[in-house]
């Protein structure tokens, strides 16, 4: 049977405590309501002594969660202690969490008390926190520049007093892997009650090694893990919770652990706490980051759709994102391209294929990203080239905030000249009805997108449209100073691929699936 990892997450308090992270009360409801559908298994709600704000917020998530242990913290001082009792009393499952410095530094330039004075503290805060609840948790600040055999009396001393978890935070982020597994084994030994208390481990990332020096810690006995969503935190932040979660789900085989996290709902979690923040996550980042699941490489792209475990080691859906995704850059291959265009509905034969894929890679040389537009596009002007049925020969537009979206488009549609005048919501929209009602087509607009091709205020923008008509789709382009006639330019260049399209179809040719 596996070891139970306890995961202890700290969003609301340290989390918050990140320069911009800041959260009002009812923005703390919805992370923590999350937190408690992520399964985490105590939620340190705040610091209720910093302000009333900070009061109010954890009293209300006290009770609105039913199901998760609520943490309010608390220095080792009595007001502190009573103050966090006052908030989350109405909890179903309360923890007060207390902590003072063990560490000499700290002893000596903010504490300016002796190791004597600081363990008497320790065990009287205990002591008050377990007047109100059975639940304490002791940290020993900036444990891991502390003296070990010093560290090791105050723990023994706070578990006698009554504390049920011991925390052993690193909190500046100083330690490294194999020296914090050691700290965790030589407190394992050396202290003789440990085996009433639950180890905690509370990592920096300051050298970047908090979510390696949290798992070195479980690794050799720890069985709490305090963690933040996305790893937000003080300074370079805390670890981070979908990555314990998901070595410990993922190498379970290695750790013989298991946690109650949801990992379905890591993603959207990660997702709540970047919209509230506005801190966003780095593309690389680890389980949640946008390129977690993405592949550019030809060689992974080619393994993953052979067979995923190739490349990947854990699926998408395991996090909560819907799919992997290709990336295609001019890394990609022909396999991932193939793959591509038929996703897109398109059915080339080799000769057609080599000849798009050759396109793509010099477009890919060239452009950034390669989007599903732009490879629709080299589809339609490589394979559907077309002649022009029909042409913008003049536009006029009229749009303001008291007056209606009003356009005036004239055609040639086949030699013959055509004009009306139409309105709408939008000058966009006042013109595609127009057009639409000049060319008489019964197609649906599905996508409408613009893009900037070129700088400063004259810029010109690269209009995309997608049409649909009967099952047959096509994509159209336009280009211009002025978006207006760029969109009128894009929506006729999908009408003469669509007609094209028709025409094929219509003689038995098999050009769309």
């Amino acid at each position: 049977m596996s070891d139970h990892v306890f995961i202890f997450d700290t969003t609301l308090r340290d989390g918050e405590q990140s320069p911009g992270n800041t959260m009002n009360t009812q923005e703390k409801l919805r992370v923590a309501r999350q937190l408690e559908l992520l399964g985490v298994d105590i939620i340190e709600a705040g610091f209720p002594i910093a302000s009333e704000g900070d009061f109010d917020a954890v009293r209300q998530i006290a009770k609105l969660l039913r199901n998760c242990q609520v943490a309010g913290l608390a220095r080792a001082n009595d007001q502190d202690i009573d103050r966090a009792w006052e908030a989350i009393q109405v909890a179903a499952h309360p923890r007060i969490h207390t902590f003072i410095s063990t560490s000499d530094i700290h002893l000596k330039h903010q504490f300016r008390k002796t190791r004597d004075e600081v363990l008497v503290i320790a065990v009287e805060a205990t002591k008050r926190a377990k007047r109100y609840t059975d639940n304490v948790e002791f940290s020993a600040m900036d444990a891991t520049r502390s003296d070990w055999d010093y560290l090791c009396a105050v723990v023994k001393a706070v578990i006698d007093a009554g504390a049920t978890t011991v925390n052993i935070p690193d909190t500046v982020g100083y330690t490294v892997p194999h020296e914090f597994g050691e700290l965790i084994r030589y407190i394992k030994k050396n202290v003789p009650n440990i085996d009433k208390a639950i180890i905690s481990v509370h990592c920096h990332n300051d050298l970047g090694l908090a979510v390696a020096n949290s798992i070195a810690a479980v690794h050799n006995g720890a069985r709490q893990v305090e963690c933040t969503i996305n790893g937000i935190g003080e300074r370079a932040g805390n670890a981070s919770l979908e990555e314990i979660a998901m070595i410990l789900k993922t190498r379970k085989a290695e750790f013989n652990c298991d946690t109650s996290i949801v990992s379905e709902k890591i993603y959207p979690t990660s997702r709540l706490v970047t919209s509230i923040t506005g801190t966003l996550v780095q593309p690389n980042k680890a389980i949640v980051g946008s390129n977690a699941f993405a592949h550019e490489s030809g060689i992974h792209q080619d393994g993953l759709l052979k067979a995923k475990l190739t490349y990947e080691i854990m699926t998408p859906q395991s996090v909560g994102i819907p799919k992997s995704s290709l990336v295609l850059g001019k890394h990609s291959g022909r396999h991932a391209f193939r793959d591509r265009i038929e996703n897109l509905g398109y059915m080339l034969d080799e000769k057609e294929l080599n000849q798009a894929f050759k396109r793509f890679k010099a477009l890919s040389d060239i452009k950034k990203n390669v989007y599903d537009e732009d490879i629709e596009m080299i589809v339609m002007d490589e394979i559907y080239k077309t002649a022009e049925r029909c042409k913008l020969v003049y536009l006029s537009v009229s749009c303001g905030n008291k007056i209606v979206p009003t356009a005036t488009v004239k055609m040639d549609i086949e030699g013959d000249i055509v004009q009306d005048v139409g309105v709408g919501v939008g000058p966009v929209d006042a013109t595609f009805k127009v057009i639409k009602k000049l060319v008489k087509t019964t197609s649906k607009l599905e996508k409408f997108s613009i893009n900037a091709i070129t700088q400063d205020m004259d810029a010109q923008g690269e209009v995309f449209v997608k049409l649909s008509e009967k099952g047959l789709k096509a994509i159209g382009k336009g280009a211009d100073t002025d978006i207006i006639v760029a969109s009128a330019k894009a929506y006729i260049n999908a009408l003469n691929r669509l007609e094209y399209m028709k025409s094929k179809k219509d003689k038995g040719n098999k050009i769309w699936e």
